[in-house]
């Protein structure tokens, strides 16, 4: 059983986090009971992730992999098999199912492939330049005395040398 928690109080002291609270809001609305199909998520380096997961009786064609406004959404739908009188048992699970990732900010897709019952579907992140930190030079009165005394000092050194 799910209690909800409200976020009020810290949506008016923040600015800026409104999409991780509707983020937080919005799974906590969709509580999931199904666990199918099963996945697994890797951290394969600092910006490389990979998520797995088990469709056995699905074909690379009957799934489909969406990703669209950070958020991933694989599905899968079996055609209507026509010779359902001839199982006995049916064990391996062919129904339709939709998982649904959230990405982070700059997390792409980079490749999916299928193999073995297992879909594999390849993330990286990648900042772009812009949103990279970068190093801001400090210019002004106090920046231009430092630069024009060590040039006065590499001035008298040389001048020193020279007289000797």
């Amino acid at each position: 059983m799910r209690t909800n928690f409200d976020f009020t109080p810290y949506r008016r002291s923040t600015v800026g986090f409104d999409r991780l609270f509707d983020l937080l809001e919005a799974t906590a609305r969709t509580e999931t009971v199904d666990g199918y199909p099963p996945f697994d998520i890797e951290r394969e380096s600092e910006d490389s992730y990979q998520i797995t997961l088990a469709v056995a009786g699905f074909r690379p064609d009957d799934i489909e992999i969406v990703a669209q406004n950070n958020q991933l959404t694989v599905s899968g739908r079996k055609p209507d098999d026509r010779d359902e009188g001839r199982f006995v048992h049916r064990g391996i699970a062919t129904r339709a199912f939709e998982r649904r990732f959230q990405l982070a900010d700059f997390v792409q897709v980079q490749t999916a492939s299928f193999d073995n019952g297992l879909l594999r579907i390849a993330l990286k992140r990648e900042i772009p330049e812009a949103m990279k930190p970068r190093r801001i030079e400090i210019t002004g009165a106090a920046a231009n005395d430092l630069a024009r005394d060590a040039e006065v000092r590499i001035e008298d050194h040389q001048a020193d040398r020279n007289a000797a």
